[in-house]
């Protein structure tokens, strides 16, 4: 009899919502249904009667849904004559009819569009998924029109309802007069509506039709499992919006950043939670490493191990995390600019920018050979060899805090020549950002267009290298005019108060940060700058912002090194240890090698020993490998596996970078020591 049923629903399809209206016809509809009806199991006389109900009572409900619109009709006619009602109780009640006709309306087009949906399944070939994907993602395309339709429908109805009362609240008032203070209130509460009025923002509809917006079914999960187990009111729960949790289809999660009602303060628990238990934690794995002789660092980075999803999966703000780990590495560098000087940097620039621009050549040549030894794309050996080519600045500059540095007169300081190679390398970081776009697109192109691709590279090339020679330009203007008074005033406002000289100096790292980012060149440089700058008021002043800065830079660089574990997997680099030691140590070898080559061939005869030193301290992996990573595999430029395989050499890289700089320094040190004794 179901058969029987979905036969006459698909005859349906075929005619008119004004025949089905009509009960003269019904008994040609069944008997044409009838006839197409060839299945077994059930007597004539029973699929018959069956079918007669079902069209019965399908034709009674429309002639019953059109008998109703016709009276909401009249009573919207009615009421929009009535003399008696304001002319706001007459939009409220034809608004409030309005809305029961579209709900009629919209419950008569959801029987046919099933109708119709069934028939498309019919017709289909059951065994071409490409034809059944499609019919899905038009189900879905029309289950999330009909959700969004069902939500705006509904908070119509609240609105109504949030109307009625204050009609009824409004008639109340009118029949019994008010205290002072009832009407002081009813003025307050009357200025808040405005207030709530004025300041909603209406995202929702208003870009709802924006181009690129999509409708999706997302999970609401509640911040306090105990809420549902307690006796609340509907009404409490809907306007308790909390920050409560979405999960989309994807496994995405999104928590509440902008709520509705702004006159409400709110605090994202989960991200308060998170910092917290990571500052904790941090405490034990950094003692632990700095008892075995290891950089805090990695006990930092064990912390984030053992919290992220590899380990207890106790961080539920991972991007929030992220994001605030981002400042550690702002303020790393602009200690590190605080202590490298311009004088430092002239003696230097030369060095600095001719070793990082030979290593990453040299790596890039060699990418592309094993590359073609492996049949890898061309521009996914480009992008992993630009990647490991790139060392970690911060992991750098802990090495170097408080190192002995050989600056006898006439030699080069091994810390200027190591800082100034990785500012340029933090350059180049800036530059491949910037020629992604460009290499994804050279990816998918053919031989015939690779020379237009070439010359947009150099196009992008070009502007970066305006780019920075604005930066320095501007550089050079805040030095020689600006930045003196600036700190003199800073530093007569904050006698007795610390607080003026760290918060203008902080203002002074972001307006860096922010002219940097605005000429499209890294952010990280910006705050380099700031520090450079700032050290050519003498040492005193960098002893003074130091001691200011240094606690804020402390607690920042533990979530950053936090934040690394996070994309940490001990399983992964476990079930392929012996691969990713043979990657890693290659990886390893071959920049410590490069580093060597390239400064043997330019760095002076009286300075050739640092050259250990420099590279020991560049033979690792930057951990900006872990964003240039997650952008390439977005884009597509690299697969999965080799995501996975960057993150694992790059953590294995710092890990073993400790050890090498020890060495390194046990072997160069003293030579320069015994130099000056000499």
């Amino acid at each position: 009899m179901k058969v029987t049923g979905f036969i006459f629903l698909w005859t349906l399809v075929s005619l008119p919502c004004g025949q089905l209206a009509n009960p003269a016809e019904h008994e040609d509809v069944v008997k044409h249904a009838i006839k197409l009806h060839r299945g077994k199991g059930a007597v004539i006389t029973q699929r018959k009667q069956w079918v007669l109900e079902s069209c019965r009572k399908l034709s009674g409900l429309l002639r019953q849904k059109n008998v109703v619109l016709n009276k909401l009709k009249n009573a919207i006619r009615a009421v929009e004559k009535d003399a008696g009602l304001s002319d706001e109780e007459k939009l409220f009640q034809v608004h409030t009819f309005e809305i029961f006709q579209k709900e009629l309306n919209e419950s008569e087009n959801s029987v046919f569009q099933a109708i119709h949906g069934l028939q498309r399944a019919l017709q289909g070939d059951y065994k071409d998924v490409v034809n059944m994907k499609e019919s899905s993602r038009q189900r879905l395309e029309a289950l999330r029109e009909a959700a969004i339709k069902e939500e705006m429908e509904y908070v119509e109805l609240l609105a109504a309802e949030k109307h009625q009362v204050e009609a009824l609240k409004n008639m109340q008032h009118q029949n019994k007069s008010l205290s002072m203070l009832d009407e002081i209130l009813e003025d307050v509460r009357k200025a808040a509506d405005r207030l709530e009025e004025e300041i909603e923002e209406h995202a929702f509809d208003d870009n709802k039709s924006v181009r690129g917006v999509n409708f999706e079914a997302v999970l609401r999960v509640e911040e306090d499992e105990a809420n549902s187990k307690r006796n609340a009111s509907k009404r409490e729960v809907e306007d308790d919006l909390g920050l409560s949790m979405l999960i989309d289809s994807q496994n995405n999660q999104y928590i509440l950043t902008k709520p509705r009602d702004s006159t409400i303060p709110r605090a994202d628990h989960h991200f308060i939670k998170d910092i917290v238990t990571i500052g904790m934690l941090s405490l034990p794995c950094g003692w632990l490493c700095t008892t075995i002789g290891l950089p805090t660092m990695f006990g930092y980075i064990i912390c984030g191990v053992l919290l992220g999803p590899s380990g207890l999966n106790s961080i539920k703000s991972i991007v929030q995390v992220e994001t605030l780990g981002e400042f550690g590495v702002f303020f790393t560098l602009f200690l590190v600019g605080l202590e490298f000087s311009p004088e430092r940097l002239r003696k230097v620039w030369k060095i600095s920018l001719q070793g990082p621009c030979y290593m990453t050549v040299l790596m890039i040549a060699f990418g592309l050979l094993w590359g073609h030894l492996l049949q890898i794309r061309p521009t996914q050996s480009v992008f992993i060899s630009t990647c490991l080519s790139l060392s970690s600045t911060p992991l750098v500059s802990r090495f170097l805090a408080g190192s002995v540095r050989g600056d006898k007169e006439g030699d080069i300081d091994y810390s200027s020549v190591l800082l100034g190679m990785l500012v340029m390398q933090d350059v180049q970081l800036g530059l491949f950002i910037a020629v992604m776009p460009t290499l994804i697109q050279a990816g998918m192109s053919t031989y015939s267009s690779i020379f237009k691709e070439i010359l947009r590279i150099l196009i992008l090339i070009g502007q970066i290298l305006f780019s920075l020679a604005a930066v320095f330009l501007v550089c050079l203007v805040i030095k020689t005019y600006l930045i003196g008074p600036y700190y003199r005033k800073l530093h007569g406002e904050s006698k007795g108060n610390k607080e003026i000289l760290i918060l203008g100096i902080t203002a002074f790292i972001f307006l860096m940060l922010m002219i940097t980012e605005l000429l499209d060149v890294s952010m990280e440089l910006g705050c380099f700058l700031a520090g450079a700058l700032i050290s050519s008021q003498g040492h005193m002043v960098t002893e003074e912002i130091m001691s200011c800065i240094e606690p804020i830079r402390d607690f920042l660089a533990i979530i950053f090194f936090a934040s690394i574990g996070l994309h940490v997997f001990p399983t992964f680099v476990i079930y392929e240890l012996t691969v990713l030691l043979f990657l890693t140590l290659s990886v390893v070898i071959m920049k410590f090698v490069l580093a060597v080559l390239v400064l043997s061939l330019i760095l002076p005869k009286t300075s050739q020993y640092i050259k250990w030193i420099v590279s020991a301290g560049l033979a690792q992996v930057s951990e900006f490998s872990f964003v240039l990573g997650s952008r390439a595999r977005r884009a597509g430029i690299i697969s999965r596996e080799v995501y996975l395989l960057i993150l694992s050499v790059t953590t294995l890289s710092l890990l073993l970078a400790p050890a090498l700089w020890r060495a390194a320094i046990m072997k160069c040190v003293p030579r320069p020591e015994r130099r000056s004794s000499t």
